[in-house]
Order: C-alpha cells, then sequence, then structure tokens
C-alpha cells in the first residue's frame, strides 16, 4: 500500500496500491496529451480516480482538478510561445469562466446533474456529424463576428463553458474547440491554443472552491500533475508541429468518446431506470 499511516493518508488514500497508482499515472500522461492536443482528457483521468477504494466523489473530483491544471498550465505556456493566440480575446473568456466555473463547482450538488446529459449527447452528434460533413470547417481561421460583437460572444462562450466545467466537467475543452470553432470561426489550432488558456481558469475556479473545502488529496494530485505535465507538452507541441488537420482528426475521436461515455450515462440513470 502507498499509505498506511494516519498523517500519510492525508497525502493519499489509505487503500492505493502501487499497481493502482501506476495505472493513474499512465492515465494522467494520456489525459494530458489528450487535453493539450483537443482537451477531453478527463475522460481518461476522472474514472481512472474514481477506482481508487475509499476516494470519495467528491475528492476525485478535486484531485482530478488540481492535477489537470499542472497539464493546462504546460499546454497554454507551450501554445501561446509558439502559436501567438490572440490574448485580447482570450483573457476576458478565461476572467469569466474562472467565475462561472466556481459558481458551478458551489452550486453542482444542488443541481440534478443528469437532466443536462441528455442535452450534451445530442449537442456533441450534432457537432461530431457537422465537423464531419464539412470537412473544412476549423481549417482556417475566418471570424464570424467583428469588433465588440466578437469580445461579447467570445465572454459568454467563456461563462458557459466556466459553469458547465464546475457543474459537469468532462470534455470542458473539447466543448471549448467546439464553440470557438463553430461559433467564433477560430481554425482547430488557435481554437486549441485560447482553450488552454480558458480551461486553466476554469480548473482553477472549481479549485478555489474545492481547497478550502479540504477535497483534494494532495499527495496524489501533485503527482498526477507531474504526469499532465510531461503528457500536455508533449500533446502541445505535436499539435502545433502538425497542424489543424491533425487536431480535427483527434477532435472527432475525443467527440465520438465523449458522446459513448455520456451516452452511456443517459442510458443507464436516465432510460434503464424506465425500463425496469
Amino acid at each position: 500500500m502507498i499509505a498506511s499511516s494516519a498523517s500519510a493518508a492525508v497525502l493519499f488514500p489509505p487503500d492505493l496500491a502501487v499497481p493502482t497508482l501506476l495505472l493513474l499515472l499512465l492515465a494522467a500522461f494520456a489525459a494530458g496529451w489528450v487535453d493539450a492536443v483537443v482537451g477531453g482528457g478527463g475522460l481518461l483521468q476522472l474514472p481512472a480516480l474514481l477506482l481508487v477504494p475509499g476516494l470519495a466523489p467528491v475528492q476525485a473530483l478535486a484531485t482530478n482538478k488540481l492535477g489537470s491544471i499542472f497539464g493546462t498550465s504546460t499546454s497554454a505556456l507551450t501554445y501561446y510561445r509558439r502559436a501567438r493566440p490572440d490574448l485580447r480575446t482570450a483573457l476576458p473568456m478565461a476572467a469569466v469562466a474562472l467565475v462561472g466555473s466556481f459558481g458551478g463547482a458551489s452550486i453542482a450538488a444542488a443541481l440534478p446533474v443528469a437532466v443536462f446529459k441528455p442535452v450534451i449527447v445530442v449537442a456533441l452528434v450534432t457537432v461530431a456529424t457537422i465537423t464531419l460533413l464539412r470537412p473544412t470547417l476549423g481549417g482556417t481561421t475566418s471570424l464570424r463576428f467583428s469588433g465588440h460583437a466578437h469580445y461579447r460572444a467570445a465572454v459568454a462562450v467563456g461563462l458557459a463553458i466556466g459553469v458547465y466545467d464546475g457543474v459537469l466537467g468532462p470534455g470542458t475543452g473539447t466543448f471549448l474547440v467546439i464553440a470557438m470553432v463553430s461559433l467564433l470561426g477560430y481554425d482547430f489550432l488557435q481554437a486549441s491554443a485560447k482553450a488552454k488558456i480558458v480551461n486553466f481558469a476554469t480548473n482553477l475556479g472549481a479549485l478555489l472552491f474545492f481547497v478550502p473545502h479540504g477535497s483534494v488529496v494532495w499527495g496524489l494530485a501533485l503527482l498526477l500533475g507531474a504526469a499532465n505535465v510531461g503528457g500536455s507538452y508533449l500533446g502541445s507541441r505535436m499539435a502545433i508541429a502538425s497542424g489543424t488537420r491533425f487536431i480535427r482528426t483527434v477532435f472527432l475521436v475525443v467527440v465520438a468518446a465523449l458522446i459513448v461515455k455520456v451516452g452511456h450515462d443517459v442510458w443507464v440513470e436516465n432510460l434503464r431506470p424506465l425500463l425496469d
């Protein structure tokens, strides 16, 4: 076991075995890579955390957020240095997303989360279909709005995605890329670059709620953060080097995985009880 004393249990779950820890680190590295390219790494890291014996769901959520913020900060820095995203759009989006994420995290327990998931599945299927049928979508930047209208739309996207990340979470980076490509008109590379800055802010906003409540398992979160950094650095460099076609391909794979994951949740939580 990783932890065998009361003091160590503060840093690690007391029943965490070495093979489980190794699986978590592998999942965190892969999550960092996926997050850096197109978002959605929580699909790997959060379910892996839920396998840890004795780890409460809120601890898994909080530990996932702290581990992820190391990865998003690494990829945001790498994208900024190499892709030069427009901070005049990214920073206001990040600011309102932070506020939205904090608010979402604080009210998450009071909301019937299962109600939102069918809507998310429909949105994901629609986006995947449009992306497949329009191969030029996200190939080049062609902004839908100009002037103040562009910034108002960007801020609205940041707020909505921030609240979503606080309430639900999985696929936040993917939804950011979806919105910036389809609603704002960015290409996939620039959308991914800005998404990392905003995603850092949504992680931070949720942590501002989770940390004071003592929900983070710090030792485990820091190890996951180190693995996230490695995956994020590799993923962001690959995305920048390979360009929009590579990001578009990974985007479709991640959206398909989200459809399967959230669709399964809808079946278990909403539909199967009606048939039993």
